[in-house]
């Protein structure tokens, strides 16, 4: 019998476990006689009592897996190292805030049966903020579209799904500390299908996500998958300097032409060291979040550092 390992990255979760435990055993009880089944949840550094749940539940069910990170190594680390630790032929990725429903797990086991190797849950409308929503679809058509080397994104996407052991085995091979997950599931490769759903709003604790996190994703998804901002940078340096030559050879003329009646006056060079300082401090910016990517990359840090295994 082939096993499906089931993951899912908490934290702060404790008022869903229950429920997601006993939702997720509900698909289980479908597939028993077809697959060997576990669960392997991660606690990220949880502050509230996710961590004694968790080995609750564990004591209760041996196919529990609990792996405690000795802190919050961020949404990106936790669930690729679940996914990693597991043995079984495929392994399925759900969010623990039950955002992306249980009751998605035979449609995502079916799609696999069919010879696909990685099944993505593909959010086709969201109960939540609409312009948070919105926001999201407008990131990924754009970073689709500056995306390098070929590699098609997954849009409206959170790298939940199902994924095979032939993407497992080389998603090891990867060393990387702070990785895109979703992107690294699409630049891999191999045969992909979706799951289509409407994502319900979070109905018990308070997402972890602020401003920042989401602003730090989006810029990771974009140092990692694409050049074009660089190249960006340097064509705005072009296209300046072409255009102040030429506001310079037009203001040289008209002075030639009105050397009493014309005047450069203060504000004109005011609001141009203003404009081209505010476009070096972007293209700075811009800079640094690729120099941040590789100071990142070259310090070998380990994806996430474990404090205790239970039922391993």
């Amino acid at each position: 019998m082939k096993k499906i390992s089931i993951v899912s990255s908490c934290f702060n979760e404790e008022k869903n476990l229950d429920e997601l435990y006993k939702r997720v055993n509900e698909q289980w009880k479908k597939f028993e006689d077809k697959y060997i089944f576990d669960y392997i949840l991660l606690d990220n550094g949880s502050t509230d009592n996710t961590e004694e749940k968790l080995r609750e539940l564990a004591s209760k069910d041996k196919r529990i897996k609990v792996i405690l990170n000795s802190r919050n190594f961020g949404q990106n680390a936790s669930p690729l190292f679940g996914v990693i630790n597991s043995d079984a032929d495929a392994v399925i990725l759900i969010a623990s805030d039950l955002q992306d429903p249980p009751e998605l797990i035979p449609k995502l086991i079916q799609k696999w049966e069919e010879g696909n190797q990685l099944v993505l849950l593909k959010k086709k409308s969201s109960e939540e903020n609409f312009i948070m929503y919105n926001l999201r679809k407008l990131y990924y058509e754009v970073l689709n579209k500056l995306v390098d080397n070929g590699v098609e994104l997954a849009p409206n996407c959170t790298g939940s799904g199902l994924v095979d052991k032939k993407i497992i085995d080389n998603l090891k091979k990867i060393d990387d500390p702070d990785p895109y997950y979703r992107g690294l599931l699409c630049e891999i490769g191999f045969k992909r299908d979706y799951v289509e759903y409407n994502q319900p709003t979070r109905k018990r604790g308070i997402s972890c996500n602020n401003f920042y996190t989401l602003y730090s994703l989006a810029m990771l998804g974009i140092t990692k998958f694409s050049k074009m901002p660089l190249r960006f940078m340097a064509f705005t340096g072009f296209i300046m300097s072409a255009i102040t030559f030429l506001i310079s050879i037009f203001y040289l003329l008209w002075k030639l032409f009105n050397w009493k009646l014309f005047s450069f006056g203060v504000a004109p060079i005011i609001l141009s060291i203003l404009f081209l300082g505010s476009v070096q401090l972007f293209c700075l910016g811009i800079l640094g979040e690729y120099i941040g990517a590789i100071y990142t990359r070259v310090n070998k840090k380990p994806l996430v550092i474990v404090k205790e295994k239970i039922n391993f």
